[in-house]
């Protein structure tokens, strides 16, 4: 197990904003994605992303650091859209359409964005006791 504390707080908060940084890319990336509808009858649309996490051990600081484990498809369906004049309508009319919900999302981006600021508060907070525990040991 690593001496230094501090090295140890570093460590987990940094893996935590490398895993919410992440999550804001993907959920970024899936609203911006929200309605693009295929070109073609028959193509598929874009299909929400989704992350999934994993804790991992770090043998060196002996902490359990939060990683990014995958970036899968939702394998939701794809809701119909009625629109008998778009260039990938069946032949009832319908569309495909991405299987995103704006709502979801943004709700994702703003707890992504909250643990993202508690991590990089954690950082501020060790980074000021490392340095006041420096002016401690000079006096």
């Amino acid at each position: 197990m690593m001496s230094d504390p501090f090295q140890s707080i570093f460590k987990i908060a940094g893996a935590g904003l490398r895993a919410q940084s992440m999550r804001l890319q993907v959920a970024s990336e899936n609203i911006t994605n929200a309605r693009m509808s295929p070109t073609r009858p028959g193509e598929t649309p874009f299909a929400r992303k989704t992350v999934s996490f994993r804790s991992e051990m770090d043998r060196a600081s002996g902490a359990n650091l939060l990683k990014v484990s995958s970036i899968d498809r939702d394998r939701t369906a794809f809701p119909l859209e009625y629109n008998p004049s778009h260039q990938a309508a069946d032949a009832r009319g319908y569309v495909q359409m991405p299987n995103v919900n704006i709502y979801l999302e943004m709700a994702d981006l703003k707890e992504a964005s909250r643990s993202y600021q508690a991590n990089l508060q954690s950082v501020r907070t060790a980074r000021d006791m490392y340095s006041s525990t420096i002016e401690l040991l000079k006096s």
